[in-house]
């Protein structure tokens, strides 16, 4: 076993992401763009952690453990993710996920702190936490990005266990889907509850999470089985840095979900968090990447679902969505279990 810095040693000698606000708790305020270390954090709203879906209240509640100690938002996000990760009632994040087409269960997931190291694994099979092992992959090498079976080595080499993930559950569903072997994505689903259900029959999803620490310190994790029976190999965006998850201390982070492929064409998340910096608050910010995408496919727009998830220095939050359905969860001191669904372009 290997460290990051003994790894980088080596190598040198050898080479010589619903229009809201946080108006749930005060209205968000635009930031001006000043100096990071000029920047007024007084009127905070930290610490805080907010993530995508229904499925985040239980995953904020984790992450808040170690929030409310005054413990570092990158634990926190690790910890939270793993919740929906491990849950075997979630058919779209972890080991439960539905497989692609050839009946594979593939994870994806990434991690990045407040000093801008990041970590992620694509495709990988056989580990249930790939939200750990991208965070693997940001402290203990050089690298942002294992994909496949050297993601999968990499984590058993790193402690991780192996393990089957498909699920008796989700291999009947993808048995059933065989019959007519038909891909159609599904905005969102009606669950037996009657709410929306993300990650349902044929839909996709994802969860990804924001934290800003009692320092205000910020960090974020994206994790994900992907689109269920896709192509073998298919990636979205929620390993990619940049489309999936992005983290900018000076200015704040931002996440993403929904059809991967038109994140990635618009480098989502990355766009969010560099309209914060130009001065528009998290809500502005995300309505104004959903735009983007619609503007440049109105036609391919009409008929999926984009959402992003963005907070501030501040810990002023904010999201958008094509579609109407989209939800995000958020827990600070004053609420822990806190579920917002908005507006939308449609």
């Amino acid at each position: 076993m290997y460290n990051r810095r003994k790894f980088i040693k080596i190598s040198a000698a050898g080479a010589s992401l619903a229009a809201l606000s946080s108006s749930g708790f005060a209205e968000a305020a635009q930031m001006k763009p000043t100096a990071a270390d000029n920047r007024d954090i007084t009127a905070n709203n930290f610490p805080i952690v907010i993530s995508t879906w229904d499925f985040g209240i239980a995953a904020n509640k984790e992450a808040w453990k170690t929030l409310e100690k005054g413990g570092r938002a990158l634990d926190a996000v690790e910890a939270g993710v793993k919740i929906p990760e491990a849950d075997l009632k979630n058919h779209s994040v972890g080991k439960a996920g539905y497989p692609d087409r050839d009946g594979h269960v593939t994870l994806d997931a990434c991690i990045m702190d407040e000093f801008g190291n990041c970590g992620a694994v694509a495709g990988m099979e056989y580990i249930a936490h790939p939200i750990s092992v991208a965070r693997a992959v940001m402290e203990k090498t050089p690298h942002v990005l294992l994909v496949g079976e050297g993601a999968t080595q990499f984590a058993v080499e790193q402690g991780f266990k192996k393990e089957k993930l498909l699920t008796p559950e989700s291999e009947k569903a993808w048995k059933n889907w065989l019959k007519t072997a038909k891909y159609a994505p599904v905005i969102n689903f009606e669950n037996t509850q009657g709410g929306m259900e993300p990650g349902g029959k044929n839909n996709h999803d994802t969860i990804g999470m924001l934290a800003v620490d009692a320092k205000g310190n910020i960090s974020g994790a994206c994790t994900t089985s992907g689109m269920a029976w896709k192509l073998h190999g298919r990636v979205g965006d929620s390993p990619i840095i940049g489309a999936g998850l992005y983290v900018d201390n000076e200015v704040g982070g931002a996440t993403s979900t929904g059809v991967g492929e038109e994140v990635i064409r618009n480098v989502g998340s990355f766009l969010v968090v560099e309209l914060m910096r130009q001065g528009l608050s998290p809500e502005a910010a995300c309505k104004e990447a959903v735009n983007r995408i619609i503007k440049r496919k109105p036609d391919t727009a009409k008929g999926i679902q984009v959402g992003f998830l963005a907070v501030n220095k501040k810990g002023e939050y904010g999201a958008y969505a094509i579609q109407q359905g989209f939800s995000f969860a958020v827990c600070n001191a004053e609420k822990q279990d806190l579920l917002i669904k908005g507006k939308s372009a449609y």
